[in-house]
């Protein structure tokens, strides 16, 4: 089911399958958010829970016990109710049941707010424990938006670049895709823009490593006015990543991290893992700024 958020600048459209963006349009039109071409990947923004990126194996063990997995985790295919909604605003919520408890054997709740002010667009993920253990976990969300944004031929692909407002040298993640491989770390300078060619992701993501600090990314060209800025909030990850060839760039805030080659399988011990304790939150917030 689609709901729809609104203020006089953006309509937001979000499917309860997934608590999925899928469109974001200003007062002219504008699509910011990817179509979802089936031929290069048919998701628009999905919500990443319990796990990001992908076990080894698909699988990981606890308590003695061995679940499996998929890539990302099952929150984006489920489907959310609507807990409250206003005009600006929507809280989608999942709750753990039967079919979570044979892949993920914790008592959660998921409650996404999204909520619109001026022409930014927060998103709050926020996870709560309401089993009686201690409770592991990564989050993390993956929005993409058209490149060009215009799609009256006045823009190319490698008219774009994304921007970083946090200059400086980051630990770029290496990848034995799909496994992080973490003994084989690069550092990378982030001064300058990276420009946008289809070969730059023939190789996966590129993930850096920003160590729980707020971080911003700003995709746009020269050609147009128009673009969007990722803000995320104490944010362990950040990645970009586009399918092979696709019209499309995601910028992507991480509480998390695919499993690292070496990994032992065991989920307390998994790379960028988050726990918290029976009765307590957890909160991943990221803004998103259209132009």
């Amino acid at each position: 089911m689609i709901k729809t958020i609104s203020n006089e600048y953006l309509k937001v459209k979000i499917n309860t399958h997934g608590a999925e963006i899928n469109s974001v349009q200003n007062s002219d039109g504008l699509e910011y958010i990817w179509f979802g071409d089936k031929k290069y990947w048919a998701r628009h923004a999905p919500i990443l829970f319990p796990i990001v990126g992908r076990l080894k194996d698909n699988q990981y063990t606890y308590d003695g016990k061995t679940y499996e997995m998929g890539q990302h985790g099952f929150a984006r295919d489920m489907e959310f109710i609507v807990a409250n909604q206003g005009e600006k605003w929507i809280d989608l919520q999942l709750v753990s049941n039967e079919e979570t408890k044979k892949m993920y054997p914790f008592d959660f709740k998921l409650i996404i707010h999204y909520e619109l002010n001026d022409h930014k667009l927060t998103t709050n993920i926020n996870v709560y424990n309401t089993d009686t253990k201690e409770m592991y976990f990564s989050v993390g969300a993956h929005p993409a938006f058209n490149v060009p944004l215009v799609q009256d031929g006045s823009e190319q692909y490698d008219d774009y670049f994304v921007k970083f407002a946090n200059k400086g040298e980051y630990d770029q993640i290496q990848f034995d895709v799909p496994y992080a491989n973490l003994e084989n770390i690069e550092k990378i300078e982030l001064d300058q823009p990276i420009q946008l060619f289809p070969e730059l992701f023939y190789d996966d993501a590129k993930v850096i490593e920003i160590k729980n600090r707020e971080f911003t990314t700003t995709l746009s060209s020269d050609v147009s006015n128009h673009g969007v800025t990722m803000t995320g909030y104490n944010t362990e990850y950040g990645g970009i990543w586009s399918a092979k060839d696709a019209p499309f760039v995601c910028l992507e805030p991480w509480w998390g991290i695919a499993d690292d080659i070496h990994t032992d399988g065991k989920i307390e011990h998994k790379v960028g893992i988050n726990n918290i304790s029976p009765n307590e939150k957890f909160v991943a917030k990221f803004d998103l700024s259209f132009f």
